[in-house]
């Protein structure tokens, strides 16, 4: 009986595993360079955690179980809530700026659909303990310098830029009480993904008041800062989260990436957590789910138990991105091609302990090498078997070994090279 994978799960064959090493070590590189430290935890948690962070629904979302001590504990949905635990309990030791990154992998228990799996893994980068905007711009210019590195230009995707406390800000001032905030925050996140007769529909079931309902359709309606600036009051917490928008703007382009960012009122994030700063990355055609999220959440270590102290933060999964390079073609067959320093190959009566030492050295020195498993196997079948691992070079060891003399040939150019057997491996140095 053949076993299939679980449903909403991937087996990684070589070549599978070669795309997802590309991903995570693109994503590992871009945080390294944007000065984050690498941070995990354990793959469950306590349920109570995740129901804290998003509520009791959470329940049906994820794959939750009871150990043998009756405990409640979940397979991560998302590693947020394990940051918020882990910096909590070393918080007074911590130096501030807290500036870390995490690759986990994940699990929700929900239906699989195209660039949403059950298993999966995510890129998640998270500043703790800076206030100011310049973190949030930060966070998105990180987000962007991977983007950027893979090969996707302003024209394949757009970082869309919003604020949750201008919106909270603007709502409050229409008069829309803080108990019906967090309902109107779900319906305006779909304006994006609905028709606009059946997003105005869906919102006037919240706002039936028509002045207030046209109000704020005409303030999701804003696309420039501009524009936005008009429908500011001065000297009010709209402007406040205004300016810390502007700034962050400012600031990206002043690091070379704002043709990537747009303000985008539309982005509002479904998550309650979050406090200031929004965005998501989308392909530009809008064909695909969004690439990646996030925004400031400065009350979720609150929540966790620890002090009041500023975050902002951003998740990006590989299933998406995968299909999004795939169609872009920026995951050629490089990506997943087994490549070789070396493939040592010998003519009759040279192979076995001579092969072996040859092989051992370049390893210890630090270059890939391999060499035939079927000592039979002559010159020609050798060399079909070093193109198929795509060897860079082979190094022959035939008639000439008798006066200690080894063939080093180039795969890609058939030029070749009479070396002394010693001299070659004393020059290697290491890889």
């Amino acid at each position: 009986m053949k076993v299939p994978p679980v449903k909403g799960t991937r087996d990684f064959y070589p070549p599978q595993m070669a795309v997802r090493n590309f991903i995570v070590d693109g994503w590992k590189k871009a945080s390294l360079r944007n000065g984050f430290e690498e941070y995990d935890g354990p793959i469950f948690e306590y349920l109570k955690m995740f129901q804290i962070k998003s509520g009791d629904e959470i329940v049906e979302q994820l794959f939750s179980f009871q150990d043998r001590g009756g405990r409640d504990l979940a397979l991560r949905p998302e590693i947020t809530p394990t940051l918020a635990r882990m910096v909590n309990q070393q918080i007074n030791s911590l130096p501030k700026p807290i500036k870390w990154f995490s690759v986990p992998r994940l699990f929700r228990a929900e239906r699989p659909q195209k660039g949403r799996l059950r298993e999966f893994f995510q890129w998640n980068v998270d500043i703790i303990g800076v206030g100011q905007s310049v973190a949030d711009a930060e966070i998105i210019f990180t987000t962007v310098d991977y983007l950027r590195e893979v090969g996707l230009a302003p024209n394949d995707i757009k970082v869309r830029i919003s604020s949750r406390k201008l919106l909270a800000a603007v709502l409050k001032g229409y008069g829309i009480p803080d108990e019906k905030l967090e309902s109107l925050y779900a319906i305006l996140d779909k304006r994006a993904k609905l028709p606009p007769d059946r997003f105005e529909q869906m919102l006037a079931e919240h706002v039936p008041d028509r002045k207030t309902l046209n109000k704020i359709l005409t303030f999701m309606s804003v696309d420039s800062l501009p524009d936005l600036e008009a429908l500011i009051k001065a000297d009010s917490d709209e402007f406040v989260a205004y300016q810390e928008l502007k700034m962050v703007l400012w600031t990206l382009e002043a690091m070379g990436v704002g043709d990537y960012c747009v303000y985008d009122p539309s982005i509002v994030r479904g998550l309650a957590y979050y406090t200031g700063i929004v965005f998501e990355a989308h392909e530009a055609g809008g064909e695909l789910r969004a690439i990646c999220g996030g925004g400031r959440y400065d009350n979720l270590l609150r929540d966790f138990g620890g002090p009041p102290i500023s975050a902002t933060g951003m998740g990006m999964g590989d299933c998406v991105l995968e299909i999004l390079l795939k169609e872009k073609g920026l995951l050629g067959e490089s990506v997943s091609q087994k490549e070789l320093d070396y493939f040592v190959t010998f003519a009759e009566h040279y192979g076995g302990s001579t092969v072996h030492r040859i092989v051992a050295e370049l390893r210890s020195r630090g270059f890939s090498a391999a060499f035939s498993y079927k000592p039979k196997a002559g010159l020609s079948k050798q060399f079909k078997e070093a193109s198929a691992q795509n060897a860079k070079k082979c190094v022959i060891v035939g008639d000439e070994f008798k006066d200690n003399k080894l063939t080093v040939k180039d795969m890609a150019t058939g030029d070749q090279e009479l070396v002394d057997m010693d001299e070659f491996l004393s020059r290697l140095g290491s890889g």
